[in-house]
């Protein structure tokens, strides 16, 4: 769930459903992939346990849930856990995307009932900006099953399903572990500089100068504040902006690949196929 802020004079955002399980059948839990405009979204409090996994570009944002106050980059795979009961207030100041999961709390007791982990009977707790890698996967895998429509198999999503609450039930890092990031503003500074440099020749050196640090200790920082390695980071937003660019339609193939910061078609279509699991002329065609 993407992002939050206490300026009350922000205007409110618009949530535009993009898919959505409603009809696919699942039971006790379901999944929608939301586009998310700039501005405020105050969510009210449910009945069932929400979890919102943001896609695509960082984004500035802040938060306000179970009287906790954040403010932060929101990177790719960061997600935000929100137990059935909980309310909250997420501000983005850019257009964004997310994958919502929710499950019903039936589902989840019963998930809960058969482990043996006591902090695990505890049941699902809030937790703001989770950067856990088997939960990025675990979600990724699910949005893949939600986009794959009438081909959706509900027992192979529900295994998925299971297995995201089991890690929620169990995957809260040790108390005390406090993890070293980059400064916000740092973070924004790096990734702005990456995002209008993409068809550019990137180096760690430059980047590490941005923020006044040393390779070796830029390297950690970028990825515990982002999630990934710079170079994953980097080629992923090469691979999204050239996704863009072949759902507009507008350049040849050749030329976005240029745009994006490939060396060649080729050298897109590789990346293209190792991230997004599709090849540029699949995703042409379904633009059309």
């Amino acid at each position: 769930m993407n992002a939050a802020s206490g300026d009350s004079n922000r205007q409110a955002g618009a949530r535009t459903s993009l898919r959505s399980s409603t009809p696919l059948g699942w039971q006790g839990f379901g999944a929608e992939l939301l586009a998310i405009s700039a501005g405020r979204h105050r969510i009210p409090a449910a009945d069932h346990h929400r979890i919102g996994v943001h896609i695509g570009a960082p984004v500035r944002a802040n938060c306000t849930c179970d009287g906790r106050r954040v403010a932060r980059l929101q990177a790719p795979g960061d997600a935000d856990v929100v137990p059935a009961g909980l309310d909250g207030e997420w501000t983005d100041d850019a257009d964004c995307t997310i994958l919502r999961v929710w499950f019903e709390d039936p589902f989840v007791r019963a998930v809960s009932a058969r482990l043996e982990n006591r902090q695990a009977r505890a049941g699902i707790t809030p937790r703001l900006q989770v950067r856990d890698p088997r939960l990025q996967y675990l979600a990724a895998t699910l949005q893949a099953e939600l986009e794959a429509g009438e081909a959706s198999d509900p027992l192979f999503a529900e295994s998925i399903a299971t297995a995201i609450v089991v890690r929620l039930l169990d995957g809260t890092p040790p108390a005390g572990r406090r993890r070293v990031t980059l400064a916000p503003r740092a973070a924004a500074r790096v990734t702005d500089y990456i995002e209008a440099r993409l068809d550019e020749r990137l180096t760690l050196g430059e980047l590490a100068a941005l923020v006044d640090l040393s390779v070796p200790h830029f390297k950690v920082l970028f990825r515990e504040t982002l999630g990934l390695p710079v170079h994953q980071y980097v080629v992923r937003r090469r691979v999204e902006r050239a996704r863009d660019l072949l759902i507009e339609g507008r350049l040849s193939m050749s030329q976005i690949a240029l745009e994006a910061g490939f060396a060649h078609q080729s050298h897109m279509a590789h990346w293209m196929n190792r991230v997004l699991g599709v090849a540029p002329r699949d995703i042409v065609r379904d633009a059309k």
